[in-house]
């Protein structure tokens, strides 16, 4: 396990290379994923975590608190839609605008299915809170193909934000994260994290356990693809969920947990629900030790 030598929210040159969730639009891998080729998980790990990267960092001192591959950079699937929500935002375009599916949002890189078939008409408020909270891959794609300049000047806008946020080892080539070409580091998506968590719409959008989407003349429910939202031993600022077989299961999130605001990401693990057991084994960890910090403070100041 290692750290690295500057805190993620202060960017240092680029280093080398109790509801059912939804489901993330994959299904699981087949193959090894980037992460288990590159051997990162024979990394020594102390909380033997199935992620093959890890970071977990205090928001406001910027400490980091675990660490295990940082720097790798990985394909990072789904939390791509949390690059496409920051764009969008910072657009300032009408989330009351009435955006159209088309056969162009259909997903020909994995042939993922969807609810929203083309010619479903929702508002631009809708396709976000849809790809942020239920990952919709058409709407993500939607939001990009109908951004100032189509696709290619979202895609720049992207990489534009990510270089201004510092992150040195991001790239992105398309809005959904279907592609294992859209790539970053643990220590870079804390940066992304870090400034998302800023926006109020995008912590709320994230958040959301389920939400009611009139589709033609039905109701349709989408519900979040992070178990840990509707679990109330946790307290969720924002979060987003990634999986395609070259990413392995990933999860990022800010929470508070032992009195502190964190910043927590997890890439690359292994297993259907190897994210979750491994974000309730760092909390744990972190629990008992500011639980053994404190008992520690309280002998000495009996002493």
């Amino acid at each position: 396990m290692t750290a690295p030598t500057s805190s993620p929210l202060h960017p240092h040159p680029k280093a080398p290379s109790s509801r059912r969730p939804a489901r993330e639009a994959a299904v699981e891998p087949a193959s090894q994923s980037f992460g288990y080729a590159a051997g990162l998980h024979s990394t020594a790990d102390p909380l033997a975590l199935r992620s093959g990267a890890a970071l977990v960092l205090d928001q406001e001192t910027h400490e980091v608190l675990y660490s295990k591959n940082p720097e790798a950079v990985l394909p990072i699937a789904s939390l791509t839609k949390l690059m496409t929500a920051m764009v969008v935002s910072e657009a300032n375009l009408p989330l009351d605008e009435k955006l159209t599916i088309t056969d162009e949002d259909i997903d020909t890189e994995k042939g993922t299915h969807s609810r929203l078939r083309p010619g479903t008409q929702l508002t631009r408020g809708v396709m976000l809170h849809l790809a942020l909270m239920s990952s919709e891959n058409r709407a993500a794609n939607a939001l990009g193909r109908n951004y100032p300049g189509g696709l290619t000047a979202f895609v720049e806008a992207m990489n534009a934000k990510a270089k201004e946020l510092g992150m040195a080892d991001t790239h992105y080539v398309e809005p959904t994260g279907l592609s294992s070409h859209n790539q970053s580091s643990a220590h870079d998506l804390a940066l992304l994290v870090n400034a998302a968590h800023q926006v109020p719409l995008l912590r709320e959008y994230s958040t959301t356990p389920a939400l009611d989407v009139e589709l033609g003349r039905r109701q349709v429910q989408f519900r979040t693809t992070d178990r840990l939202v509707a679990n109330p031993s946790w307290d969720i600022g924002l979060q987003k969920t990634g999986f395609i077989n070259e990413a392995g299961q990933c999860l990022v999130m800010q929470a508070q947990m032992a009195g502190r605001k964190l910043i927590m990401v997890l890439l690359d693990s292994a297993g259907k629900y190897s994210r979750i057991a491994d974000a309730e084994r760092i909390r744990k960890w972190l629990q008992n030790s500011t639980n053994n910090a404190s008992a520690a403070a309280k002998t000495a100041d009996a002493g």
